[in-house]
């Protein structure tokens, strides 16, 4: 019976004694740390940009770039919340080894969420144009053409008077014409802006965005190139003007005296 009380007591001085040796090696110092780290997805493996990334020991935080790395000074002994749209709450713990001279990868779930079916119905709305429209054409529109707007000939107002005159009285005539003539002018500025834009000048005199302002103020001063130009009409103007931009450029930045000077 001595025997049995003697071993269980000797058990429990040992399992005491491991039990503190365990707690003990769980210890940690705090240290300050410079954290770098890389947010990724387990759906694809691609980073996750703009996640937040929040201190709870400090309420402080920061946020992943557009590759998903982050850095923030933090203790070794922190747990940072990260969160973000279309993942699930993550919890970081910095590893008691980690010195900061490396980048840790860490992981975000996607959320998945199951949604029902969505039905949406309704009549389309009616837009106000703040114009009037014309009355319906019997004429196909492949065979109008720009003759369908033209004024009509002087014989016409003795053949069809009400016809001839109409055109030039009627005020939805007038306000159609006002309009198409508008709408033909913006699809012509919108063909020329592809042509002719801060990009393409850039890109053909090798000049920055400062640079390209000034010349296109200076190229449009000039008045060489009329909105309906070609892409190629467009570049081989750009091309020769800069070089006479270059040239003025160049006077004005080292004037020539004048002949009373000369003398």
């Amino acid at each position: 019976m001595r025997i049995v009380s003697v071993i269980g007591f000797l058990f429990l001085v040992f399992a005491s004694y491991f039990g503190r040796a365990q707690d003990d090696s769980d210890l940690i110092d705090p240290i300050l740390i410079k954290l770098q780290g890389k947010i990724i997805s387990a759906g694809d493996s691609l980073p996750v940009p703009y996640a937040n990334i929040l201190n709870n020991r400090t309420h402080s935080g920061t946020t992943t770039n557009a590759n998903g790395f982050f850095t923030i000074e933090m203790l070794n002994i922190d747990t940072l919340v990260v969160t973000s749209i279309g993942f699930e709450r993550s919890i970081i713990k910095v590893p008691s080894n980690y010195t900061g001279y490396n980048i840790l990868t860490f992981v975000m779930l996607p959320s998945n969420y199951a949604l029902r079916e969505v039905r949406v119905e309704g009549e389309k709305p009616k837009v106000d144009l703040g114009f009037e429209t014309g009355k319906a054409s019997n004429i196909p529109v492949e065979l109008r053409g720009d003759a369908f707007n033209e004024a009509p000939p002087v014989l016409a107002a003795f053949f069809n008077p009400i016809s001839y005159w109409q055109y030039y009285l009627s005020k939805k005539e007038k306000r159609k014409r006002e309009v198409r003539k508008e709408m033909v002018i913006m699809k012509n500025w919108e063909m020329h802006s592809e042509n002719y834009n801060k990009e393409k000048v850039m890109m053909l005199t090798s000049m920055n965005e400062l640079e390209a302002d000034s010349f296109m103020i200076w190229f449009n001063s000039q008045d060489v190139l009329p909105y309906l130009s070609s892409e190629y009409e467009v570049r081989a103007s750009v091309i020769e003007f800069f070089h006479y931009y270059k040239i003025e450029k160049a006077q004005k930045a080292s004037p020539q005296p004048s002949p009373k000077e000369r003398e």
